[in-house]
């Protein structure tokens, strides 16, 4: 009879869960691009929530992260960011702390 020792897979647990929400009633495509993504601009589709409401959960990784919404296409600072920093496209990027 054989025993196989059971090995659970571990669940990250220093993983942060960050809730991203934008508000943009004419807004059609909603995605969120960031250090915690390598900036992919299609990679975090935001959901509609209600009309003009657009939210995303992800798990992030302690720290500090960068990051900006691309709505329509365009890149777009978050306007309800607590604190910015410049981005080396003369714009800014907004800060998230997990």
């Amino acid at each position: 009879m054989h025993h196989r020792s059971m090995k659970k897979k571990k669940k990250p647990t220093n993983l942060a869960r960050g809730l991203f929400t934008y508000l943009d009633p004419l807004a059609t495509t909603v995605f969120v691009a960031g250090s915690f993504n390598d900036w992919k601009p299609d990679a975090a589709a935001m959901i509609q929530v209600i009309p003009g409401r657009w939210e995303l959960e992800v798990s992030l990784p302690p720290g500090r992260h960068e990051y900006l919404f691309v709505v329509d296409g365009k890149w777009v600072v978050d306007p309800t960011a607590k604190e910015t920093c410049p981005n080396p496209y003369g714009g800014l990027n907004a800060v998230a702390q997990a």
